[in-house]
């Protein structure tokens, strides 16, 4: 297969891409990734003498290039977004430009070649639910998104249930709960809480850390991804969550309590505006329907993620400054 993979410099993207073509030796793949911010092509180094592997410098909200670039494709998997709830709060347009316009210029280009999409969405897209409920979001759940990013994913969502709908092409989407582990961005939770301890910083805490997120290794999304592509119904969505469901102020004690550092690093701020209390993924559909089951708990994903940032320190902190 020849796979278009979006946002391949990214967090998730560049784990699947390094998942794909370790498991799958004889596939070709040509990431496509505008390179802002949160991109970082040392994510893929390792990579640089792999003849299967192809970089291309591009915007998914250039319609012509995604139309010149997409077209000799077997499948289409998009990453690429802005993510960062706080960014899209301060200033949304980077998100309606990449994370709707961009979406359905790739639809369109898939309407015209027939080739497979997967869609790569989010469960903030279902809005939050409450701390002390047993509810779980279901492929069924209604969409209420309460920020400016979750509402562009939800966008997209939309938008590619729509182009199935009407021209049934080959189409899946698949919303996952947090995800961690090796080459995210260090303003994210987990990497941010493991830098700042090394550095002996204080770790900023919204509110008072009670807010409940379903955590998933991100190896453990790839592998989801990667049964959906080959075994995924055309026109269905899969929620991909394992069961990883803790407080925001938990994970931080537990990296903290691994890292030998004292809890009086932690620092209660200030609430962000519409802040979701409780994501909770039911993942019974993909692991009955697909036969896929997640690998890493917690307790070994958390231990990993450590080890990387710390090893790979310097790298990191240099984003931070």
């Amino acid at each position: 297969m020849k796979l278009i993979v979006t946002g391949g410099y990214g967090f998730i993207g560049s784990n699947f891409i390094l998942y794909w073509l370790k498991k799958h030796r004889k596939d070709e793949i040509i990431n496509v990734d505008k390179l802002t911010y949160a991109a970082d092509p040392d994510n893929l180094k390792d990579l640089s003498q792999n003849t299967k592997y192809t970089f291309i410098n591009g915007d998914i909200a250039d319609k012509e290039f995604v139309e010149r670039t997409f077209k000799d494709a077997d499948a289409i998997i998009n990453f690429a977004a802005e993510s960062h709830v706080d960014n899209s709060i301060k200033n949304s347009s980077l998100f309606i430009s990449s994370n709707i316009v961009g979406v359905h210029n790739i639809l369109e280009t898939v309407r015209k070649t027939g080739i497979r999409f997967h869609q790569i969405s989010t469960d903030e897209v279902y809005g939050s639910l409450p701390l002390n409920s047993k509810e779980k979001f279901n492929e069924n759940s209604k969409y209420n998104p309460r920020n400016p990013y979750s509402a562009t994913k939800a966008a997209a969502d939309f938008l590619v249930r729509a182009y199935y709908n009407t021209y049934k092409l080959p189409i899946t989407i698949s919303n996952c709960s947090n995800n961690y582990g090796i080459n995210q961005h260090p303003e994210k939770l987990i990497p941010k809480t493991i830098l700042n301890a090394y550095l002996d910083e204080s770790i900023p805490v919204y509110g008072n850390g009670k807010q409940i997120r379903d955590w998933i290794f991100v190896e453990d999304h790839c592998s989801a991804i990667e049964s959906i592509i080959q075994k995924g119904v055309y026109g269905e969505t899969y929620l991909i969550g394992e069961n990883g469901e803790k407080r925001n102020i938990d994970v931080i004690r537990t990296i903290l309590k691994t890292m030998k550092k004292p809890d009086s690093l932690i620092k209660f701020v200030e609430d962000r505006p519409g802040h979701d209390v409780r994501y909770s993924i039911d993942s019974r559909k993909i692991q009955k329907e697909l036969k896929w089951k997640p690998k890493f708990s917690f307790e070994k994903g958390i231990k990993i993620t450590i080890e990387h940032y710390l090893k790979n320190k310097e790298r990191y902190l240099k984003k931070m400054s």
